[in-house]
């Protein structure tokens, strides 16, 4: 089994710690989490300033109000990722933790022209790896592959829905894609994610499946996008693929969202128009050898960042606690692992990086979901522990 080893030059963004990055960490003196700003001497416990994100991600300016305040020093960042993987973790010491605590995790699927597709072809396929390279043969024929600049719900976009229906090509993952409505689901529960360093779940039932990279908005309780991390939104294929009513069992399991390492806030040396412009890497390496590698250029997205976060949270939906927003992929594995026609699947063990220069890295190992360390932190757990040391 490969061991996870994280360093700061691996985890920090390119220009290390000059922007505003914010994370939590547990504590085990006080048997509960902290929210830290990550800063060029160490890491700093601001919990008493901002008992939670998301109170911090609901300042006027994130980036300045963390920076504000000093806190306390708990230890070297090398220290915090060093005892942050698993396998060799000191109960005693401090770790690292997804970066959002009371959020609503939310994401937006078939976003990239590629990844609609492959919805397209997971669908026709009913689940089916070895008759997928066919199907996408006839779908690529029939539409093509690059339907990038082709506006949701415009003119042109309804044209050519009119005439994939008039040919019985139309699908419901076209209609997300380039229909004038974005598909926004929940991706988990509350306080449920994973950070960089964690085992990532793959639920029993799925053996066709594969990572997706993407950038996770930040998102206020009034609508403003605050700034961004990374994510895995971990997807199932084969159970996706056999009806979109399973979406809820496909996307929703123990260790299945994974964000990290840091939250990055807007500010002078980050911005929105950055984030829009990003280029994410994808590495997969399995403990036979085998290494995929991917990328995802997000100036390729079919919907803005603004468009999606105005469809999620609207007159007819608030999010009090804020939320954040996987913003999907344009990442589709289709090169075969094992055998022809069967494209990528994961193993067990297997090691995923997902990195940015403008925010850093997430890494996890793939495990089954049964096999990751159980959910037991929750809500209650949050407030109770807080109301404890006095935060609240």
């Amino acid at each position: 089994m490969t061991k996870l080893l994280l360093t700061p030059e691996q985890t920090l963004p390119h220009d290390g710690t000059t922007g505003a990055l914010a994370g939590r960490v547990w504590r085990p003196e006080v048997e509960g989490p902290s929210v830290v700003a990550i800063r060029a001497d160490g890491v700093y416990d601001i919990s008493a300033h901002y008992p939670t994100m998301h109170d911090l991600c609901e300042q006027a300016d994130p980036a300045s109000a963390m920076r504000a305040v000093t806190g306390e020093r708990i230890c070297d960042l090398a220290a915090l990722l060093a005892n942050t993987p698993e396998d060799d973790r000191d109960p005693n010491k401090p770790w690292l933790l997804a970066p959002i605590d009371l959020q609503a995790v939310k994401a937006a699927g078939v976003t990239f022209a590629i990844s609609m597709l492959e919805r397209v072809i997971e669908e026709k396929a009913r689940g089916n790896a070895a008759a997928a390279a066919e199907i996408r043969k006839e779908i690529v024929a029939l539409v093509g592959d690059d339907l990038s600049k082709l506006k949701p719900g415009s003119p042109e976009a309804m044209r050519l829905k009119d005439v994939l229906i008039k040919q019985g090509a139309w699908s419901q993952y076209l209609e997300v894609g380039i229909g004038p409505d974005a598909e926004i689901f929940t991706k988990s529960p509350t306080m449920s994610a994973v950070g960089t360093g964690f085992d990532a779940g793959l639920h029993p039932m799925s053996n066709w499946n594969n990572p997706e990279p993407e950038v996770v908005l930040v998102v206020s309780s009034d609508g403003r996008i605050v700034g961004g991390t990374l994510g895995n939104d971990v997807n199932l294929r084969d159970v996706e693929g056999r009806s979109a009513l399973l979406l809820g069992k496909a996307k929703d399991n123990n260790a299945s969202a994974s964000l990290g390492p840091f939250i990055r806030f807007f500010d002078a040396s980050f911005t929105l128009d950055q984030m829009r412009h990003c280029v994410l890497s994808l590495t997969v390496e399995g403990t036979d050898g085998y290494v995929l590698k991917g990328s995802s250029r997000l100036d390729q997205i079919s919907r803005d960042y603004t468009d999606l976060t105005a469809q999620m949270l609207n007159r007819n939906h608030q999010y009090p606690d804020g939320a954040v927003l996987f913003t999907g992929t344009l990442f589709a594995p289709i090169d075969d692992r094992d055998h022809p026609g069967e494209g990528f699947t994961h193993k067990m063990d297997d090691v995923v990086t997902i990195a940015t220069p403008e925010l850093g890295a997430l890494v996890n190992r793939m495990k089954r979901s049964n096999e990751c360390a159980p959910w037991t932190f929750g809500i209650t757990q949050l407030m109770r522990n807080l109301a404890k040391r006095k935060l609240i």
